[in-house]
Protein backbone atom coordinates (compact mmCIF):
# COMPACT_ATOMS: atom_id res chain seq x y z
CA UNK A 1 0.00 0.00 0.00
CA UNK A 2 1.07 3.59 -0.61
CA UNK A 3 -0.24 7.00 0.36
CA UNK A 4 -0.37 10.01 -1.94
CA UNK A 5 0.02 13.27 0.00
CA UNK A 6 -0.85 16.47 -1.86
CA UNK A 7 -0.19 20.04 -0.72
CA UNK A 8 -2.95 21.66 -2.80
CA UNK A 9 -2.52 25.20 -1.49
CA UNK A 10 0.97 25.37 -3.04
CA UNK A 11 -0.08 23.90 -6.41
CA UNK A 12 0.66 26.21 -9.36
CA UNK A 13 -1.66 24.42 -11.81
CA UNK A 14 0.98 23.15 -14.22
CA UNK A 15 -1.12 20.04 -14.95
CA UNK A 16 1.81 17.63 -15.18
CA UNK A 17 0.17 15.36 -12.60
CA UNK A 18 -2.90 15.06 -14.83
CA UNK A 19 -0.75 13.97 -17.77
CA UNK A 20 1.04 11.36 -15.61
CA UNK A 21 -1.98 9.94 -13.73
CA UNK A 22 -5.24 11.09 -15.39
CA UNK A 23 -7.37 8.62 -13.43
CA UNK A 24 -6.39 10.34 -10.16
CA UNK A 25 -5.95 14.01 -11.06
CA UNK A 26 -8.16 16.66 -12.65
CA UNK A 27 -7.96 20.40 -13.09
CA UNK A 28 -10.28 22.45 -10.90
CA UNK A 29 -11.83 25.68 -12.25
CA UNK A 30 -9.72 27.58 -9.69
CA UNK A 31 -6.61 26.63 -11.68
CA UNK A 32 -5.27 24.04 -9.25
CA UNK A 33 -5.23 20.26 -9.61
CA UNK A 34 -7.56 18.06 -7.56
CA UNK A 35 -6.61 14.60 -6.28
CA UNK A 36 -9.69 12.53 -7.09
CA UNK A 37 -11.12 10.54 -4.17
CA UNK A 38 -8.83 12.01 -1.53
CA UNK A 39 -9.57 12.94 2.06
CA UNK A 40 -8.34 16.20 3.55
CA UNK A 41 -6.15 15.85 6.64
CA UNK A 42 -6.97 18.87 8.81
CA UNK A 43 -3.88 18.35 10.99
CA UNK A 44 -1.46 18.62 8.06
CA UNK A 45 -3.73 20.71 5.78
CA UNK A 46 -2.94 18.26 2.96
CA UNK A 47 -5.03 15.90 0.84
CA UNK A 48 -4.35 12.16 1.16
CA UNK A 49 -5.26 9.08 -0.85
CA UNK A 50 -4.33 5.48 -0.07
CA UNK A 51 -3.57 3.22 -3.02
CA UNK A 52 -3.00 -0.53 -3.31
CA UNK A 53 -2.88 -1.09 -7.08
CA UNK A 54 0.77 -1.21 -8.26
CA UNK A 55 -0.02 0.56 -11.55
CA UNK A 56 -1.85 3.39 -9.77
CA UNK A 57 1.06 3.74 -7.34
CA UNK A 58 3.51 3.88 -10.26
CA UNK A 59 1.48 6.54 -12.08
CA UNK A 60 1.23 8.71 -8.97
CA UNK A 61 4.97 8.37 -8.31
CA UNK A 62 5.45 9.66 -11.86
CA UNK A 63 3.05 12.53 -11.09
CA UNK A 64 5.14 13.38 -8.02
CA UNK A 65 8.37 13.29 -10.06
CA UNK A 66 7.09 15.64 -12.78
CA UNK A 67 5.44 18.17 -10.46
CA UNK A 68 7.50 21.36 -10.87
CA UNK A 69 6.81 22.55 -7.31
CA UNK A 70 7.02 19.15 -5.55
CA UNK A 71 3.61 19.34 -3.87
CA UNK A 72 2.95 15.60 -4.41
CA UNK A 73 4.60 12.92 -2.28
CA UNK A 74 4.00 9.16 -2.49
CA UNK A 75 4.91 7.26 0.67
CA UNK A 76 5.30 3.46 0.53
Amino acid sequence: MAKVIYDRKNCIGAGTCIAAAPMHWKMNPDGKADLIGCKHNDQTDKDELELTDPQEIKENKEAAEVCPVNVIVVED
